[in-house]
């Protein structure tokens, strides 16, 4: 299968939407598929998103992305193609408008929540009315789709219940275990310990500072950037921000710690868990999408509607960083990514037979 995937987030942007499709290409090229992405970068004119400036919104696309999907159904088999619509950004819309017109069964995932994203940056008297209109916005733009990518069960569950009706197809998350797995620690030996480890965009639908103010006896870090930052910089002068890590050093930075905690409540999935977890750490977070499925039992970490209590007990789980790193190693894998998207698509996206 030659897979095309249309996504408003791709390079020069690090988000979970482009980890995910670039770890998967490895695993797909080894099952016989490829998988190329087309980005606001490769359609020519594109903005800064308003209050969201990492992201780039495509102007020029609408004048070329058409062609560009051309030209790639060019090059292979009809029924060898699938297109796969990653984003409901302009791009996206786009694209949705393309296969519509050329009666193209596609796919689509729920990578974001938009509405609690969009909705969070609003004045307060308005938030619901406009994450209401954005989640018809968002189920709007999936119900033309063959089926929709969903990361875990919570998830599935909920956007059931808010009325999405096309199938949902299941999109579990890997990791590369050439660089997340438990080690020696080799950081932060002049800091007061416990460490206390957050990952990710440093923004306000992340809820950092739920985490930030809570009473803690260690020292907290913070390892990413974002538009909150320097507000939080001078709000917390006691929290180590280590600024954006990658690769081999953002591995170290979990090893190193002795607890992860994930103060978010807007996220799909949080693989920033699972690369914690395969370095040993175990997990803090709220009960919400992506932690209850993922933090299942005592060993690897604890979830309450306190972060305070979920910490402390998290702290107190069954010191076995040596299984959490085995279990995440059995349970995410690109591998099983790549099989359980091939499946889907046979299933719900084949070309109908003439």
């Amino acid at each position: 299968m030659q897979i095309l995937v249309i996504s408003d987030a791709w390079y020069p942007q690090i988000n979970g939407v482009v980890r995910t499709y670039e770890g998967m290409m490895p695993a797909l090229n080894e099952a016989g598929h490829s998988m190329t992405v087309i980005g606001p970068a490769d359609c020519g004119l594109n903005i800064p998103c308003p209050q969201y400036s990492e992201i780039r919104l495509s102007i020029g696309g609408i004048f070329s992305l058409a062609r560009k999907i051309d030209q790639y159904r060019a090059t292979c088999p009809a029924d060898q193609f699938h297109l796969h619509i990653a984003t409901e950004g302009p791009l996206g819309w786009i694209a949705r408008a393309y296969a519509i017109k050329h009666d193209l069964k596609f796919s689509t995932c729920y990578h974001t929540e938009f509405p609690d994203y969009v909705a969070k940056r609003m004045p307060k008297p308005f938030r619901q009315n406009i994450k209401s209109c954005m989640e018809k916005f968002i189920r709007d733009f999936h119900a033309r789709a063959g089926t929709m990518f969903v990361a875990t069960q919570s998830l599935h569950d909920r956007l059931k219940h808010l009325g999405h009706k096309i199938p949902l197809s299941f999109l579990t998350r890997g990791i590369d275990h050439s660089i997340f797995y438990h080690a020696p620690k080799t950081r932060f030996s002049d800091l007061p310990h416990p460490i206390a480890l957050y990952v990710g965009r440093v923004a306000i639908e992340k809820n950092l500072e739920a985490f930030l103010s809570v009473p803690f006896h260690g020292t907290k870090v913070i390892v990413g950037g974002g538009p909150d930052l320097p507000m939080l910089q001078t709000k917390y002068p006691d929290v180590i921000f280590a600024g954006k890590q990658q690769g081999d050093a953002l591995a170290d930075h979990y090893r190193s710690a002795d607890l992860f905690v994930f103060p978010s409540k807007t996220d799909t999935f949080g693989m920033v868990l699972i690369e914690a977890m395969a370095c040993g750490l175990p997990i803090a977070a709220y009960p919400v999408t992506g932690p209850v499925d993922i933090v299942t039992e005592p060993a690897l970490g604890a979830l309450h509607d306190d972060l305070h209590i979920a910490i402390e007990r998290a702290l107190h789980s069954p010191e076995n960083a040596a299984y959490r790193a085995d279990y995440a190693r059995t349970h995410y894998s690109w591998e099983t990514v790549a099989d359980q998207f091939i499946d889907a698509i046979t299933r719900y996206c084949a070309p109908a037979s003439k």
